[in-house]
């Protein structure tokens, strides 16, 4: 199987120092986007450990809010616990920023603390404040979470794009520009070679002639 070569190329020295210098480009362009890649896969598996530990404590937040709520509903009743827990209901503002890694601009979520509206205290019970305050670090986590969910997606993303760039350099690319060096190189060769004897004949002629 013949081996691939850019197409329209002139075997000319000066084409040849063109794609010498687009090859040793390419190289170093390869050079960079892998170290891209493994850059980009260790934040990628730094963010996969890290979720595992933010959802380890979502979800022990998740059962110490649960269970804060039903001790609150025992002594409140559920009635009184959902009248006094639609004050509550008010929307929280998340704050979306981004961050760079390796080129890749993935989600910061910040939450703005919220209001907390006045009640009496003799209207309600501890176990409803520490339910509230159960309720808003469960929060606090999942915005935890969600952000890394989203950083892990954007990043595995740019992984499979930077790896197929990387993959298409490797060969594809690259190995075309060495095959067209080594194709004019020897077509190069080969013209020497013609005129080399060319060059013999010629002289071979002229002494015979003068003779």
């Amino acid at each position: 199987m013949a081996k691939e070569i850019l197409e329209g190329v002139t075997p000319t020295r000066m084409e040849l120092l063109q794609i010498r210098k687009r090859k040793a480009l390419a190289v170093k362009g390869h050079q960079l986007l892998s170290e891209k890649r493994d850059a980009l896969v260790s934040s990628f598996f730094d963010l996969i450990k890290r979720r595992r530990e933010k959802r380890k404590e979502m979800e022990e937040k998740l059962q110490e809010a649960y269970r804060a709520i039903i001790r609150a509903e025992m002594i409140m009743g559920e009635e009184r616990l959902r009248e006094k827990a639609m004050k509550f209901g008010s929307k929280r503002d998340v704050e979306i920023s981004r961050k760079n890694i390796m080129g890749v601009k993935i989600p910061r979520f910040e939450i703005h603390e919220m209001e907390i509206p006045e009640y009496s205290i003799l209207s309600t019970c501890a176990e409803f404040d520490e339910a509230v305050k159960k309720a808003n670090e469960l929060l606090e986590k999942i915005v935890e979470v969600a952000e890394i969910e989203g950083s892990i997606q954007m990043l595995a993303r740019e992984i499979e794009k930077t790896k197929r760039r990387v993959n298409a350099l490797e060969y594809i690319f690259i190995p075309r520009l060495l095959n067209t060096i080594t194709y004019i190189e020897r077509q190069l060769e080969e013209r020497e070679r013609e005129d080399f004897f060319r060059r013999k004949r010629i002289k071979a002629l002229l002494e015979r002639h003068e003779d």
